[in-house]
């Protein structure tokens, strides 16, 4: 008689381990920037992002993604919407100085007049894409556990 196989545990088939449920599907990063640049909802691809120009609703109205998540949630999109206009300006800048020989008095005024008009066209698109990045970054945004 073998003592050894006394004290061995029976063998377990994994039929008999609780089953975990498999992790929510999370797209790839292109994905949702893609969608958050088209103005769609990045968790579902459906929902529109705004109602309006300027005006967001609460919800994804598909999947019900709650688009500000806390008071000044998209702080961050305005530091996106600032570097974008931060870095349109120095290359428009340098080509029209540099390539076509404008003096700073001929650039004052239209140069001046972009940093007040592509922050306007580019917020949309600024706050679509830090809702794609926090999707991303924040795996509780796609599995709905934070709504």
């Amino acid at each position: 008689m073998n003592s050894d196989a006394a004290t061995e545990p029976p063998d377990e088939s994994p039929a008999d381990e609780p089953s975990t449920p498999p992790p929510p599907y999370r797209p790839p990063i292109e994905t949702l920037v893609g969608r958050g640049l088209r103005l769609r909802c990045p968790r579902c691809g459906k929902g529109r992002l705004f109602r309006g120009w300027f005006t967001m609703p609460e919800r994804c109205s598909e999947c019900s993604l709650k688009y500000e998540r806390a008071p000044g949630y998209f702080l961050g999109s305005a530091y996106i919407n600032y570097g974008i206009t931060a870095v349109m300006l120095t290359v428009l800048y340098m080509a029209l100085h540099f390539g076509a020989g404008l003096s700073n008095r001929q650039l004052a005024i239209p140069l001046g007049a972009f940093c007040v008009l592509f922050p306007l066209f580019s917020f949309r698109y600024a706050r679509g894409l830090w809702l794609a990045l926090d999707c991303h970054f924040d795996r509780s945004v796609m599995s709905g556990e934070d709504d």
